[in-house]
């Protein structure tokens, strides 16, 4: 099997079902409404989803290491509308897909650091962070931006089949 192969087409499989589900917010949508006080805003969960799939895969594609220091001020990307999203997430995505297409097999086993603040935060190979920190990370919060959607009565698309307003 070729895994190189098997993973851009599970890249452009999630992406593309992650797209429907930025599309899915509506263009009136309140960035701020959060489900709970402890939850991520809307509009920082959104961004953080396009980040995800975007950034983060072209941060593990070509560095070895993204490193900030203590007083590194961090500035989430809370997109000012829809359409600001959609367009990162569309030029970010495309630039990644390039970029894992281009991606030498045999450097899947190198290394790949996040340190912030002198700290360690992630320390494995290339292929475990585009699976763990790209991949299933990018699943994980297109999931919980699909609960905000449900929670504020909206339409959810299909990630695997048809959704329960699809159907």
């Amino acid at each position: 099997m070729d895994f190189q192969k098997e993973l851009i087409a599970e890249y452009d499989r999630e992406t593309t079902s992650t797209r429907k589900v930025l599309d899915a917010i509506p263009a009136d949508v309140d960035f701020n409404y959060k489900p709970h006080p402890k939850s991520m805003s809307l509009g920082r969960l959104a961004g953080h989803v396009s980040d995800c799939a975007g950034d983060w895969a072209s941060h593990t594609l070509t560095t070895d290491k993204l490193e900030f220091p203590a007083d590194h001020k961090f500035e989430p990307y809370v997109p000012a509308s829809k359409a600001a999203l959609l367009e990162q997430y569309d030029r970010q995505v495309a630039k990644a897909k390039e970029e894992l297409a281009n991606f030498a097999p045999k450097k899947w086993d190198e290394n790949w650091k996040f340190v912030a603040g002198g700290q360690t935060w992630i320390d494995e190979s290339k292929y475990q962070v585009f699976r763990n920190w790209v991949l299933d990370h990018m699943i994980h919060h297109r999931a919980q931006l699909g609960v905000y959607l449900r929670m504020l009565d909206k339409k959810i698309p299909g990630c695997y089949g048809p959704s329960a307003d699809e159907m």
